[in-house]
């Protein structure tokens, strides 16, 4: 199991309100600011500048510029970053053409993947984007503040979505639509283990927030159930925290071990949950770097780290909010 060694650094900061990492394989870097609706480039330097700004985001309580994910095009060069993001009356998913080298990185207009994803409420939107091992994106999309909803196959609201490059729903979707799992509260960690498992976290409500292993078609609970309930038709989380230890975000996967950045909670869990035998987690930097967003496998076998003390519901201090390079060794 990898865990971290303590010793971490500040790649860069200054960030306003940053929800998604994207390293993309030149070596450039991204990250989405929720409320600006900025793409930022980080420079190898440490310094930012502005990629692009993203028309149409309607920023508002946990709505705005989330998730961004990369296909890249012929030969690795360039392609596309999408993005998921709230709009005035919904959430969508775009794309847009990604053009230069690090250190001028510029995306151009979006075009419209997927539209028509609830908003609902100001809270519970979902909003991280992935392409799996198979090439097709992933989407999670959270309630909207409609648990029953989450229920409802016909509906997109407390899903797990599994899509071509362009919107469509990938071929052998356990419903024919995009649905891909249901019944989760607000989703917003997705990665995928040596294996090609998917794994996602997710917020609970009042009681347990989940990490769940995500099989095709299966319904993960809300609102029926929160947390481990062994309730028929319904799948239990491999591991459960409370709301007040996680508020769990973004997920990386390294080696057998799962990252998992916990915002209310304000720690980095590790999880090793496809480890034999019971399922084993640990905390690390508990309070120490505040809430924490994202989470990314970085070069050389590091851990980059997101915080997010500036989105309103944190406590900044002086050069917030970050992005962190955290190292690691097996133990």
């Amino acid at each position: 199991m990898l865990r971290p060694t303590g010793v971490v650094e500040t790649i860069a900061q200054g960030l306003q309100a940053p929800w998604s990492i994207l390293r993309l394989p030149d070596g450039g870097v991204l990250v989405s600011e929720r409320d600006t609706a900025r793409i930022v480039e980080v420079s190898a330097d440490g310094s930012l500048r502005v990629a692009g700004t993203v028309a149409d985001v309607v920023p508002g309580g946990e709505g705005g510029l989330l998730g961004l994910a990369h296909l890249p095009g012929a030969g690795g060069a360039g392609g596309h970053v999408y993005a998921y993001f709230s709009a005035a009356s919904e959430n969508r998913i775009v794309r847009m053409p990604l053009s230069g080298a690090p250190g001028s990185l510029s995306v151009r207009a979006p075009e419209t993947v997927l539209a028509g994803i609830p908003r609902g409420a100001s809270n519970h939107q979902g909003g991280r984007l992935a392409f799996g091992p198979d090439g097709l994106l992933y989407a999670t999309v959270g309630d909207g503040g409609d648990g029953d909803a989450a229920q409802d196959p016909d509906s997109l609201s407390g899903k797990i979505l599994r899509m071509t490059p362009d919107g469509a729903p990938a071929p052998g979707n356990p419903f024919g639509t995009l649905v891909h799992s249901l019944g989760h509260r607000n989703p917003q960690g997705l990665a995928w283990d040596d294996d090609g498992r998917l794994w996602a976290a997710e917020f609970g409500q009042n009681t347990w927030d989940e990490l769940n292993l995500i099989e095709p078609g299966g319904n993960y609970g809300w609102p029926v159930v929160e947390g481990r309930a062994g309730a028929a038709g319904y799948l239990d989380p491999v591991l459960q925290w409370s709301t007040a230890e996680a508020s769990p975000s973004g997920l990386a996967v390294m080696g057998d071990s799962l990252f998992l950045a916990a915002l209310r909670g304000e720690r980095l869990w590790v999880a090793a949950p496809a480890s034999s035998g019971a399922p084993e987690a640990a905390a690390a930097f508990v309070g120490e770097f505040g809430r924490l967003r994202d989470a990314v496998a970085g070069p050389d076998g590091e851990l980059w780290v997101l915080t997010n003390n500036t989105d309103g519901r944190g406590s900044p201090i002086e050069g917030d909010d970050r992005l962190l390079r955290v190292r690691l060794a097996a133990g």
